[in-house]
């Protein structure tokens, strides 16, 4: 191999390159599952797994093609917030969902927060049949 046609550069782009179409993918993946499963909590995962990963890897590519040292601070302080939200909003979402019944009861191999939500109506005074009206306890 020539010393000459191979340089730092060409690895470089190769591997953003590489990183890039992985990222796209991963991101299109997730778009295709928030349209093809049949749930919230699948398409909840749909949207939180493979984008962040996605992301990640974009992140990397774009910081890999800048050849800066500046950027990537920037870039991990994008890759921080990604990971402080998308869990808690998923969580959020899961959890108003799961209340609303915008669920399959039948798809889940276990109901762990059933126990907890029937608790918390319970010292509220409330129940899912009254409609906001508080029984006198």
């Amino acid at each position: 191999m020539n010393p000459e046609t191979f340089s730092g550069d060409a690895v470089i782009d190769a591997v953003s390159a590489v990183f890039l179409v992985v990222g796209a993918l991963m991101s299109l993946a997730a778009a295709v599952g928030l349209l093809r499963f049949p749930d919230l909590m699948t398409r909840m995962h749909a949207a939180t797994k493979p984008q962040v990963l996605g992301l990640f890897l974009l992140l990397v590519a774009l910081g890999l093609q800048m050849r800066t040292w500046w950027v990537w601070p920037v870039l991990v302080l994008a890759w921080i917030f990604q990971l402080l939200t998308v869990p808690v909003s998923a969580h959020m979402v899961g959890r108003a969902g799961y209340r609303t019944k915008h669920l399959h009861p039948e798809l889940l191999s276990t109901d762990e927060l059933e126990a907890v939500v029937q608790q918390a109506a319970g010292t509220r005074g409330f129940t899912d049949d009254d409609d906001g009206v508080t029984d006198g306890r």
